[in-house]
């Protein structure tokens, strides 16, 4: 009889020169975005993506939460409607819960592919939801479930056409996924290979009785960055597989497959959907880092916050007043000098000091310019509703 971690043979894509080509050119992508960018900057736009990556991750699960409406809830300003609010609890959560993995990864105070973490992971995002949204129906018997916070499941599920393994199988499971996938055994490329492969192992296994799929790409996110994958942050692999969801869910699917006879691996499940999912999942990086190389391109975003600036002017951003052309300028320092004194607005927009005191205190009024104290140096900051101007496409459903 097989040993029960047999089951999710095979762990890794087929080796070839083709894939580890692509891993490897999306480790030096990766690194080079936002290589021209402040060091303030960076932080900044990391810090604002944490709002995107919760609301596509969330629109792969099917519910819509506009950024806006996820930054008004992390200000306590909730919809009325009971599922407007619910949907804004989970995507405030998503970014609270982001935040404090990342920190925690930062402090090296956890090894990312553990059992521990993977639980942690989901511990934290359930035990910060409401009760209501933590009971699940099961759809064929229609009785219901709580959710225990980093608990494995202990009942069997189906997933759509997948029946994931039996509950007592877990553990075993997870334990050979960690043996198997922690980034510290691997070197080079084979990380990156390794990132793709355990997403759908995670995935396949469904250790939870709801949340897999947020948990997965949360791992997935981490994974990355304990990788070594210099730039992640700047962008982000769920955007990815939202803007391509039904590709998403077709190659997990295709992955799921027992294997295809002789030609297929000598795995329990199919190489070939292994393979083609790994594929996808590093072309959908590619696709992810280009095109935020797209935004964070220098001269192009100078331009975006010119035009941001102008367009105000002619009355086409609904919801601001116009502000004087020189407002531009203060921008401008801002994104390409991180940050500089209150004092400084004058000579920066060659305004009169009291006319420049003016302009400044629009934009910090605004919150297009921020600071730690009212009379500290101020930097540029980003929102859901400035994106639209400076990052097109960047928010879409």
């Amino acid at each position: 009889m097989n040993h029960p971690a047999y089951i999710m043979t095979p762990y890794m894509p087929e080796a070839s020169g083709s894939i580890s080509d692509l891993a490897l050119d999306v480790y030096r992508k990766s690194a080079s975005l936002g290589s021209r960018l402040h060091p303030t900057i960076r932080k900044t736009l990391v810090e604002f993506l944490r709002l995107t990556n919760s609301y596509y991750s969330n629109l792969i699960e099917g519910h819509y939460t506009h950024p806006v409406d996820i930054e008004r809830a992390i200000k306590d300003d909730y919809a009325e409607e009971p599922a407007v609010r619910n949907r804004q609890i989970e995507a405030r959560v998503h970014v609270e819960v982001q935040e404090i993995i990342e920190a925690k990864i930062k402090a090296s105070e956890i090894r990312v592919c553990t059992s521990d973490f993977i639980c942690l992971i989901h511990q934290f995002f359930y035990e910060r939801l409401p009760k209501e949204l933590c009971i699940v129906q099961n759809e064929e018997t229609g009785e219901e479930q709580e959710v225990v916070p980093g608990h494995f499941r202990q009942t069997t599920v189906k997933v759509g056409r997948h029946i994931p393994p039996g509950s007592e199988e877990i553990f075993g499971l997870i334990n050979r996924f960690v043996e198997v996938y922690a980034p510290e055994n691997l070197s080079g490329t084979d990380r990156l290979l390794a990132a793709a492969a355990s997403h759908h192992r995670l995935s396949w296994i469904h250790p939870f009785l709801d949340g897999n799929g947020r948990v997965a790409r949360f791992f997935t996110d981490c994974y990355l960055i304990c990788s070594g994958m210099d730039g992640y942050g700047l962008w982000t692999i769920s955007r990815g597989f939202a803007r391509y969801r039904d590709s998403y869910v077709q190659n997990l699917v295709n992955a799921d497959s027992p294997r295809q006879g002789d030609v297929d691996g000598r795995g329990q499940l199919s190489q070939q959907g292994l393979d083609r999912f790994c594929r996808f999942f590093l072309e959908t990086c590619m696709d992810q880092i280009k095109f935020m190389g797209s935004l964070l391109d220098i001269d192009g975003m100078v331009d975006r916050l010119r035009g941001y600036i102008e367009l105000r002017n002619q009355k086409m951003v609904p919801g601001v007043l116009p502000i004087k052309p020189e407002a531009f300028l203060l921008l401008r320092e801002a994104f390409l000098t991180g940050e500089f004194a209150r004092g400084k607005a004058a000579r920066i927009t060659g305004l009169g000091e009291r006319t420049a005191r003016q302009v400044l205190r629009q934009l910090t009024d605004e919150g297009l310019l921020v600071s730690d104290t009212p009379k500290a140096p101020v930097r540029l900051t980003f929102s859901a509703v400035t994106a639209t101007y400076l990052f097109p496409d960047l928010i879409s459903r």
